[in-house]
Order: structure tokens, then sequence, then C-alpha cells
């Protein structure tokens, strides 16, 4: 019998010590939703006015600040400039978050009735990355455009527009 009692009591402290084997925890989900990013253009680009010689073609290249400089046989009236204007865009989104910039990276043709140029070699400010303070930024762009030798006269256009992409990093 003292036998029976101990085997019993020791499949009671078995059992016992089975059940506090076992733990539970809990944990809650998650999720910020937060605002998309979004670019709206401001300003479009402008090269301004352009002199070429008939011999040797260069280029203008216009600075995200909205600065040109020419080279090569290509010159820049100092009286008569034209609009000239980088290209500007604002951003926003969540403050304080970061974003990646991507510029076209083939050439831009432009038009002026069968004449064409290219603008090419997009640059940003910021370049390459940018931060929403306070949810917005400005975002200019610059680039180069390719003159010709004896280039015509006229307003050249791009037929289509450029994309500016910007993405949270």
């Amino acid at each position: 019998m003292k036998r029976l009692h101990l085997i019993a009591l020791a499949l009671v402290l078995f059992a016992a010590n089975t059940a506090y084997a076992q733990a539970t925890a809990s944990a809650t989900a998650t999720a910020t939703i937060v605002t998309p990013i979004s670019i709206t253009k401001d300003v479009d680009m402008n090269f301004g006015n352009v002199a070429v010689q008939s011999s040797t073609g260069g280029t203008v290249v216009l600075t995200p600040a909205g600065v040109r400089s020419a080279t090569g046989g290509v010159t820049l009236p100092s009286t008569a400039t034209g609009t000239v204007t980088a290209a500007s865009f604002t951003v926003t989104g969540n403050g304080n978050y970061t974003y990646s910039i991507t510029l076209p990276s083939s050439p831009l043709t432009i038009t002026s009735g069968s004449n064409t140029m290219t603008v090419s070699t997009f640059v940003s400010s910021p370049s390459g990355t940018g931060t929403l303070t306070a949810g917005t930024q400005t975002l200019t762009v610059g680039a180069t455009l390719n003159v010709s030798a004896a280039q015509a006269a006229g307003v050249y256009v791009s037929g289509t527009p450029f994309d500016v992409t910007v993405n949270y990093n």
C-alpha cells in the first residue's frame, strides 16, 4: 500500500510539473500608413537665348541654380538673355523622411519645325537624395543643351516633357 501511495504521489507531482512547462505571451500588430510622396512641377526648364557660330557647335550648361555657361561656338547674349530657369518641382510627404531622385538618363529631343537639338546630362539640387524638412522640399533640375554648328534659329520645345521621379528611401 505504501508503495501504491508513493507511485500515486509521483504521478501527481509529475503531472503538476508538466502543467507548468507551458507559457503564453501575447503581442500586438501595428502598421503606420505614411503620407504618400508626391512631386509637382512649378517651373519648366528654359535655356534662354543662345547664339551659335556657323562653323562650330557647342553646349549650354544650365545648373540647378539657374546659372548657365557656354562651351565651343555657343555664346550667351548678355543683354537679351531671354528667360533662363532651371526646372523646379515641389516634393511633399512625411516630414524628415528622405527620398531618392531619378532623373532622365536618355537625351531629350527638342524641336523647332524639322530642326532638333538634344538636352542631356540632367543634374539636380539636391542631388541623388533629398530630405522632406517639415514635409516639403524644392527640387531644381538643370541640364546640358547640345547645339550643332549653324543651328537654325527658332524656339525649340520638347514634344514630350521629361520625368523626374521621387521615392521614399
